[in-house]
């Protein structure tokens, strides 16, 4: 069965240590899905390419082509890799900007791995307080194990080590809650049934009052 897994890297420069951390957590999260018998489809969001758009969807009020792709990728994904740069001892604003353009409920229950980069480890804090807090409250089931590799952590010796065991553990995690099921784990609907169904929140709905009815007398 064919997984799929969207990476949301959130990196700025190019090359970029986040990216490079994101494609190590997919590859490693690949083969261990494909250890437990199922095929992993990577996709990648490179926040950097989509800055402008989310710009103007919050100014907008509208999402555009670029992000309601995007969101799409999310609401149909069976797993989920989040990797920020840390900025400010928390993950960057275009990361926060793109998790605040999603639907509520285009998270719930996706399996998720969240990793930072930065160039002290003074920062892994981050990890527990402000990314899981973050994805938790979107209701995406986050994995124990988050992945922070600071600068050092991708040379060689002990550090990188460290730093390999750990996205081996992540990926080994993910593999398991993705696979867990033996069906798509998430039906994605606009109508929406019992419960919370992922959306993309993509759909306009015009089976509601017009503003002029919500306004009713105030208009005369």
């Amino acid at each position: 069965m064919t997984r799929r897994i969207v990476v949301v890297s959130g990196g700025l420069s190019e090359p970029s240590t986040t990216r490079l951390l994101a494609d190590r957590i997919a590859e490693a999260t690949r083969v261990a899905v494909g250890a437990r018998g199922d095929h992993a489809e990577i996709e990648v969001i490179e926040l950097r390419s989509l800055a402008t758009d989310l710009a103007t969807t919050f100014t907008a009020g509208v999402p555009t082509a670029a992000v309601a792709r995007a969101r799409e990728q999310l609401a149909t994904a069976d797993g989920l890799i989040a990797v920020s740069p840390v900025f400010a001892a928390g993950y960057s604003g275009l990361f926060k900007m793109f998790f605040d353009a999603l639907d509520p409920d285009t998270l719930t229950g996706v399996p998720t791995v969240i990793a930072a980069t930065a160039g002290s480890a003074r920062h892994s804090l981050v990890l527990d307080h402000a990314m899981r807090p973050l994805l938790s409250y979107l209701r995406a089931l986050v994995v124990p194990t988050g992945v922070f590799a600071a600068t050092d952590d991708f040379g060689a010796g002990e550090a990188a080590t460290a730093l390999k065991g750990r996205i081996g553990r992540a990926a080994d995690e993910l593999a398991e809650q993705i696979t867990r099921s033996t069906g798509s784990p998430h039906v994605v609907s606009e109508a929406s049934p019992a419960g919370r169904p992922r959306v993309s929140g993509n759909a306009v709905h015009t089976d509601g009052p017009s503003f002029r009815e919500l306004l009713g007398a105030h208009l005369g």
